[in-house]
C-alpha cells in the first residue's frame, strides 16, 4: 500500500499529461473502465467472472469501438492457441487494430496505459505483481487448468509479461502465471518488478 501511495505521488504528472493529451487526440474519457474477474483463493471458479471489479487503464481506443472484436478473438485464442495469438501484438492486444488512436499506440507500446492500475491496487482490486486479471468472458471459457491463475489476487505485472510478453500463446501464458500462484512470495514479487523496468522503458522483453 505504501509503495502504490509512493508512486502514485511521483506518478501524477505525468498521468495528468497522459489524461491530457488523450482528451486532445480524441472525444471521450481518459480513463477506460472495464469488468474483470476478481482473482481470490478462497472463491469458486464462477465467482471470478459472477463478481468482477472495475477495472482502470487509460483509453487507447476510439470512444465507439466495438469491443466484440476483441471478446470473437478470445474465445478463438482459448480454443485453439498459438494459431490465433499470430494476430496479437502479445495475448491481449491486436495488431495493426483500427480501433485504437495515435495516442494509444504510443501508450501501449510503452505500457503507460497500465497506470491507473495503481488505483485498482490501492482499492484491494489488484495487487502490483500477479496474473493479468481476466475478463469475465474469457474466464468462462477457461478449462480446469486455466483456473488456477484466478486463485490469487490480479496483478499490474507478472511472469508472463516479463518473459515474452509479445510472443506466448495463451497456453504459454497460463503455465507461467500457474508458476507464479505456487511459488510466490515476496523476493518472487521484487525480481519481478525489477525485471519490469526495462520491459517498459526498452519495449521488450528480459528473459
Amino acid at each position: 500500500m505504501t509503495i502504490t501511495l509512493i508512486l502514485l505521488v511521483l506518478l501524477a504528472p505525468l498521468m495528468a499529461v497522459i489524461a491530457l493529451l488523450i482528451a486532445l487526440d480524441s472525444p471521450g474519457s481518459p480513463i477506460f473502465r472495464q469488468q474483470r474477474a476478481r482473482g481470490d483463493r478462497d472463491q469458486t471458479d464462477d465467482d471470478a467472472a459472477s463478481h468482477p471489479f472495475t477495472f482502470f487503464k487509460f483509453r487507447s481506443m476510439r470512444e465507439d469501438a466495438d469491443r466484440a472484436l476483441h471478446q470473437r478473438f478470445v474465445a478463438e485464442l482459448i480454443e485453439a492457441g498459438s494459431s490465433a495469438a499470430k494476430q496479437y501484438n502479445g495475448l491481449d492486444r491486436l495488431t495493426n487494430d483500427p480501433r485504437v488512436t495515435r495516442v494509444g499506440r504510443f501508450l501501449r507500446a510503452t505500457r503507460l496505459d497500465e497506470l491507473p492500475q495503481l488505483f485498482n491496487v490501492l482499492r484491494g482490486d489488484m495487487s502490483l505483481v500477479g496474473p493479468r486479471p481476466a475478463i469475465p468472458y474469457e474466464a468462462s471459457k477457461y478449462q480446469g487448468w486455466h483456473r488456477q491463475r484466478l486463485e490469487v489476487t490480479a496483478g499490474i505485472t507478472g511472469l508472463w509479461p516479463v518473459k515474452g510478453r509479445n510472443s506466448l500463446s495463451f497456453d504459454e501464458m497460463v503455465p507461467l502465471d500457474n508458476t507464479y500462484v505456487e511459488t510466490r512470495s515476496q523476493h518472487v514479487d521484487l525480481g519481478i518488478l525489477l525485471k519490469t523496468i526495462p520491459v517498459v522503458i526498452f519495449g521488450h522483453n528480459t528473459c
